[in-house]
Order: structure tokens, then C-alpha cells, then sequence
């Protein structure tokens, strides 16, 4: 992960150097040491700032994941019109994961082997879900969905886009050429067809 020519304070310093290391060498396989001299930071700034290497992980999971940007999308940028809104919701989660991939990677390898760390990543997800699933459920109050289980079509959407990452990005071997904007355009599609009164 790069910091995009942003001027970073310690923390993030070390958490960035954290992902690289970790998304390279494994979790277990680097140092506290390693990761504060990535960051040009002492071991010493290390601790004070976080502790341990999985409160480390933790805080750039909680950093550097996803939940923050989809609450601040759903707060701001829906303009309630289901296709529209599903293909920004798509492409953002598209966008968000692709360049999180080092931090997804880790907690895909690593998550099950750290204690408490599982729930940690999986709050993610779980906000996104709580985020769809109350779009839904307004947007059938209004009458511009069908009436559906607002949950369950929140994870097959949820569902659906993460497959569809998981396949084209981190398999190593697609099952298919379609680029990504087209797959979403064409599931948001069948969405709509499906949920639209």
C-alpha cells in the first residue's frame, strides 16, 4: 500500500510498513523490529504507539479496510434510484477491496491463527451488511422495491461482488475475461429487473 504522496504521521508509518511486510513475509514472519525500521521509526515508537504486532494488524485492519468509506457512501452519495445506487455501491466495494488487497490477504491467511482478530475483520463486512440491508428496507418503505427480506438481499449482493473479487483477483486463475465494470453493470442489471415493482 502506498500513502499516495500524503504526508503520514507515525502511526500510519508503521502500520503501511506493517501491511507490506506482513502481505509479503506473513504475519509470523515479521519482526516488530522489521516493521518500525520499514517505517523509519524505532521499535520503542512501535509499542508506545500500539502495543503489540496484532494490536498492529488490528488498528491498519481498522484502518485501512473498508467499513469507514461504505458508512460515509451510504451517509452521502445514495441518491435513492436502485441502479444507480448498486452500481456505486459495486464499484466502490470493487475499488476499496482492490486496493486493500494486501490487508485482506493477511486476514484471509493469517485471521483464523490470531485470537480475537477474526472478529475484528469481520466487522466489515458485517457494517456493510447492516448498510445494505437498511437501504433495502428503505427503499421498499418508499415503494421503489419490491417487498423482499431486506437481509437476504443484502447478502446476495454482498455475496455476489465478493465472489466475484475473490475469483478475479486473488485465485490467480479467472473464470472469465469480462472486466470487472461489466460484471457489475450486468448483475446490478439483474438486480434491478428483479427487485424494481
Amino acid at each position: 500500500m502506498s500513502s499516495g504522496g500524503i504526508q503520514l504521521n507515525s502511526s500510519d508509518k508503521i502500520l503501511l510498513a506493517a501491511i507490506d511486510l506482513m502481505a509479503e513475509k506473513g504475519y509470523k514472519g515479521v519482526s516488530t523490529k522489521e516493521i518500525a525500521a520499514a517505517a523509519g521509526l524505532s521499535e520503542m515508537t512501535l509499542f508506545r504507539h500500539f502495543g503489540s504486532k496484532q494490536n498492529v494488524l488490528e488498528a491498519a485492519m481498522d484502518r485501512f479496510y473498508y467499513a469507514v468509506e461504505m458508512t460515509k457512501l451510504f451517509q452521502e452519495s445514495l441518491v435513492w434510484n436502485l441502479e444507480a445506487d448498486l452500481l456505486l455501491i459495486g464499484k466502490t466495494y470493487h475499488q476499496l477491496m482492490n486496493r486493500n488487497k494486501k490487508i485482506f490477504l493477511i486476514a484471509l491467511k493469517e485471521g483464523s491463527q490470531l485470537p480475537g482478530f477474526q472478529e475484528k475483520a469481520n466487522k466489515h463486512p458485517y457494517q456493510l451488511k447492516e448498510l445494505l440491508t437498511g437501504y433495502f428496507d428503505a427503499m421498499q418503505r418508499k415503494g421503489l422495491m419490491i417487498p423482499a427480506n431486506p437481509e437476504a438481499q443484502a447478502l446476495a449482493f454482498m455475496w455476489m461482488n465478493y465472489g466475484a473479487f475473490v475469483s478475479n483477483e486473488i485465485s490467480g486463475a479467472p473464470v472469465t475475461t469480462m472486466p470487472m465494470d461489466e460484471f457489475i453493470e450486468a448483475s446490478v442489471r439483474l438486480f434491478v429487473k428483479s427487485l424494481t415493482p
